[in-house]
C-alpha cells in the first residue's frame, strides 16, 4: 500500500506562485528561488519582531505607547540552505531591538558549523570540506573559517581530558585500538587509540580517558596511569587487559595494589589457537564451563571436564591464563572489599 502524502496549503501555494513566475526551469533555479523564498521570510519575522519590540506596527496611526521609533535597515548576507543571500534588518532609534529568531551577529542559519564538525570528524580535508559545502549550499568556506569552527571544540575536548576523576573504581576495562587518524599536514597514518573504560561503585560506566599515540608501549601505559593518577584516581581495584607485553607492569608502577585480570575474550581467543577450525564452535561451547563460574576450582572441574577422554593435563597457556584471570590479591584493605561487595557483579569483557 502507497503511503498518501499529504502537502501544507501553504507549500502548495508556494509551489504553485513559483513555477507562476516562469523562471523555474533547472533544479538550480529551484535552489535561486528557494533562497530568496527565504530571505524574505526572515525579512518578515524580523519586522514581525520589530512590531512586537516597539508595541505597533508600521502601519497603526495615532499616539504609539512608546516614544522610540523605527530607524530605518541595515544589511546582512546570510548563509542559508540554499546558499548565501542578501536581507535588510530593520532598526530602532534607541538600538535596544534585539531580534530572537536571527540574533545579532548570527549571519549562518544553516547549520553548516556542525556539517564541518561532522566531516571534519570523518577525517575530510580542510579542502574537500570547502569543496562539499560550496557544492551542497552555494556559499565558500575559506580553510581559515573552517580552523574557527573546528578549533572550537578544542577547548571542550582539553577540559574533558583534564576533567577531574573519582578516587576509587572497582573495575576499570582498558584496551588500544588502531585507527586510521590525520596528522596535522592532513596524512591518514594508522594509530594507536588507548581507550580507558571504568566503573564506579554505583554500576556507572565512565570512559576515563582517550589518547592517540603512533604506537602500543608500556612507557604509554605508564603515562596514561600517571595521568589518571593526576586526576584524583587513588585506586583501582579490578583492571581487565589483553596480554600486551608490559601493560601490566606499568600499570603495577603506579597503582601497586591493584587485581589484574586477563580479558575473559582475548583469553578464548588465545585458547583457539590450539583447536583447528572445524572444531570451533564445540570447543567455545565447552569451554564456557571454564571461564562461567565464580571460582578457580569449579572453573578448573569444568575445564577438565571438557577435554577429551584420557587428557588429565591442562595445556600451559591455557593454565596460565586462567590461573592470572582468577588471581587473587590476599593484601587488599578492608576499604577494598567493601567496595567489591557494594559493586554490582559484572562479567570482565573489553
Amino acid at each position: 500500500m502507497v503511503k498518501k502524502i499529504e502537502r501544507s496549503p501553504a507549500a502548495v501555494a508556494l509551489a504553485k506562485a513559483l513555477l507562476e513566475d516562469g523562471n523555474i526551469k533547472s533544479a538550480e533555479d529551484v535552489n535561486d528561488a528557494l533562497r530568496e523564498v527565504c530571505g524574505t521570510l526572515f525579512e518578515a519575522l524580523l519586522q514581525g519582531e520589530m512590531d512586537n519590540h516597539l508595541g505597533y506596527s508600521k502601519s497603526d496611526q495615532g499616539d504609539k505607547p512608546t516614544t522610540n521609533r523605527r530607524n530605518g535597515y541595515g544589511t546582512k548576507t546570510i548563509k542559508t540552505r540554499f546558499g548565501e543571500t542578501e536581507i535588510k534588518t530593520p532598526r530602532d532609534r534607541q538600538a535596544t531591538f534585539e531580534p530572537q529568531i536571527l540574533p545579532k551577529r548570527t549571519v549562518d542559519v544553516s547549520g553548516i558549523d556542525n556539517k564541518v564538525l561532522a566531516m571534519y570528524a570523518r577525517g575530510m580535508s580542510q579542502r574537500d570540506i570547502a569543496k562539499t559545502i560550496e557544492e551542497l549550499y552555494g556559499c565558500s568556506l575559506s580553510h581559515e573559517q573552517i580552523s574557527v569552527i573546528t578549533d572550537r571544540v578544542q577547548d571542550e575536548v582539553d577540559n574533558w581530558q583534564s576533567r577531574p576523576l573519582q578516587p576509587v573504581y572497582p573495575f576499570v576495562f582498558v584496551d588500544c585500538i588502531y585507527a586510521n587518524v590525520r596528522d596535522a599536514q592532513g596524512r591518514a597514518m594508522n594509530q594507536a587509540v588507548y581507550v580507558v573504560l571504568g566503573i564506579d561503585a554505583e554500576g556507572h560506566k565512565d570512559v576515563l580517558a582517550l589518547q592517540v599515540k603512533p604506537t602500543e608501549s608500556k612507557a604509554e601505559w605508564m603515562n596514561l596511569f600517571d595521568t589518571l593518577k593526576v586526576r584524583g584516581v587513588k585506586d583501582i581495584l579490578f583492571l581487565a587487559m589483553d596480554g600486551v607485553s608490559g601493560l601490566e607492569e606499568g600499570l603495577k608502577a603506579v597503582f601497586p595494589e591493584a587485581t589484574v585480570q586477563r580479558c575473559i575474550v582475548h583469553l578464548m581467543r588465545n585458547s583457539l589457537k590450539y583447536v583447528n577450525y572445524q572444531h570451533y564452535r564445540a570447543f567455545t561451547a565447552s569451554i564456557k564451563a571454564a571461564y562461567a563460574p565464580r571460582r578457580c576450582r569449579s572453573a578448573r572441574n569444568g575445564l577438565m571436564s571438557s577435554l577429551p577422554n584420557g587428557r588429565t593435563a591442562i595445556p600451559e597457556p591455557c593454565a596460565s591464563g586462567r590461573t592470572t584471570a582468577c588471581t587473587s590479591n590476599s593484601s587488599l584493605t578492608t576499604r577494598r572489599l567493601f567496595a567489591r561487595s557494594c559493586t554490582r557483579p559484572t562479567p570482565l569483557r573489553a
